[in-house]
């Protein structure tokens, strides 16, 4: 156990591979309840979200969602999150470190829409996930609602064990599964379920570690390594969060100046050629000069070699460009590939 943003978080259960393996061969059980979960009402939320976020939330149907960020007026990055529309408000899912911060800025966005709400319902939300081929299996038989037809980034209303809940096809983990939404004082009872539910079908706890490692492979962006307000969605490769045709919204100016002058750096993904492991913040070399860093790095449980994410100028970006990571002080050499570095097969569900 770990103290993360306020929260004391399991690194891990059991073991990190062996979670990271559960999750990728049957199913996982993750404790999400740090999340902060922010509700948006009033006549004037979709006009202020269009404003405040990088998405278009007027594609949104009521139950469906999607991925955008929360964007400062030079373009760098407040904060990603997920965007659900619900029948009578729309609820924000941000990052546990980042929420108090994220208020601010949104409430500061939200003095020139005066019938906008906006709520913080973090400490009344509890949120846990299934992920993994399994998931489906595992909730089926403990909700009244049809979570087999539930399209992937939806949320229906349900039931499970006594408890109301809101249950989303959504995750962090590059695998079908689901992220439920519960009262706090329900959460335990609804952990215990699930937990005993998925058991036999092979589901375990999974910790932040084993969380990391998954969503790495599947390259999932982390606030704080691979998005910060010192970068920029279109050269961490989000650009398709990002909606210039919606109209005007905060750094709007600032993206399509990036997007339409290319980035001068971008996010790629490398495996290592020789023995070594990369980290965060280690530095990236092309013919002995430094160029860039690391953004996240481990060694990847699923294709058994380390792997890692970082910037380099655009010119080192394209596929196959070998370069140099500083590990311990020594250049190990490392080639940039193509990414996610793990997908999950076509067919498979959602």
């Amino acid at each position: 156990m770990v103290p993360f943003a306020g929260w004391m978080m399991p690194v891990q259960y059991t073991g990190v591979i062996d979670e990271h393996r559960a999750v990728r061969s049957a199913a996982g059980l993750f404790d999400l309840s740090h999340m902060g979960e922010i509700e948006i009402l009033g006549e004037q939320a979709l006009s202020f979200l269009n404003y405040a976020l990088t998405n278009d939330a007027a594609k949104l149907e009521p139950g469906s969602a999607q991925y955008t960020l929360i964007p400062y007026t030079d373009g760098t990055i407040v904060d990603d999150a997920i965007l659900y529309r619900l029948d009578d408000r729309y609820l924000l899912v941000v990052n546990a470190s980042n929420v108090e911060k994220d208020l601010d800025w949104l409430r500061h966005q939200a003095l020139g829409f005066p019938a906008a709400e906006i709520r913080d319902v973090s400490d009344q939300t509890a949120l846990v996930a299934v992920q993994g081929p399994c998931s489906e299996e595992v909730l089926r038989p403990l909700m009244d609602a049809d979570v087999v037809t539930l399209g992937y980034y939806h949320a229906t209303q349900a039931m499970v064990c006594g408890a109301s809940v809101l249950v989303a096809r959504t995750g962090y983990t590059g695998e079908d599964g689901f992220e439920i939404f519960v009262e706090s004082g329900d959460a335990t009872r609804v952990w215990h379920a699930l937990l005993a539910q998925g058991k036999p079908l092979g589901l375990i706890p999974v910790g932040l570690a084993a969380r990391d490692t998954l969503r790495l492979e599947a390259k999932m962006a982390l606030y704080g390594h691979e998005i910060s307000d010192q970068t920029n969605p279109i050269e961490a490769g989000l650009g398709w969060a990002v909606s210039l045709e919606k109209g005007d919204f905060v750094g709007r100016e600032a993206l399509e100046r990036e997007r339409r002058l290319g980035p001068a750096r971008k996010l790629i993904g490398f495996e290592m050629l020789e023995r070594g492991v990369p980290r965060a913040e280690q530095p990236i070399y092309k013919d002995g000069v430094q160029v860039g860093f690391v953004t996240s790095g481990t060694y990847s449980p699923t294709l058994n070699k380390p792997i890692g994410l970082g910037y380099v100028p655009t010119r080192f970006s394209r596929l196959e460009t070998e370069i140099d990571i500083l590990v311990r002080d020594r250049p190990i050499r490392a080639r940039v590939v193509r990414t996610p570095f793990y997908k999950r097969e076509r067919g498979a569900s959602p």
